[in-house]
């Protein structure tokens, strides 16, 4: 089984404005710093992301990929990958638990990683910190600047 890279932040907003960000893929570009384009392809029965198309420009690594999405509950979101130029595997998870009553958000994000040119798991593990520590430095600037409420502002059902 394939090594997987974790960390945690604590988000001082409510899980489910947390989440109306992670949800709201169009607007990636504006906040999650690699992240030039964001489609969704494919939406579920609920309205949310089955499928989306990301076009990814982290300065040595440029790549385009398809990613499949999976909402177990209201504070879990799983993805893997469906197609990509330079990757193997891509494997996340975006977990929210609730602090303080519910007013603030512990968000857990894992990620595994396996690229289809050879390169060191040493190397391959600090690749994966760097792109977990930008997006969740991203994310908790986001919402706590009130991305989550824009997104429920424009009445998107991501």
């Amino acid at each position: 089984m394939a090594e997987h890279t974790s960390s945690t932040i604590t988000v001082d907003a409510a899980p489910g404005a947390v989440m109306k960000v992670i949800s709201d893929f169009p607007r990636y570009p504006e906040w999650a710093g690699e992240v030039k384009e964001a489609e969704v392809l494919e939406e579920d029965e609920r309205g949310r992301a089955a499928q989306v198309r990301l076009l990814l420009d982290a300065g040595a690594i440029k790549d385009e990929h398809t990613l499949a999405y999976e909402w177990p509950d209201e504070h879990e979101v799983r993805w893997s990958l469906v197609k990509s130029q330079m990757l193997r595997s891509l494997d996340g998870v975006y977990r929210l638990t609730p602090v303080d009553g519910g007013a603030r958000t512990e968000v857990m994000y894992q990620l595994t990683v396996d690229v289809k040119i050879p390169m060191l798991g040493m190397i391959k593990r600090k690749a994966e910190k760097v792109i977990i520590d930008r997006a969740l430095d991203g994310l908790r600037k986001r919402v706590e600047e009130g991305g989550g409420e824009t997104a429920e502002g424009r009445g998107e059902a991501n």
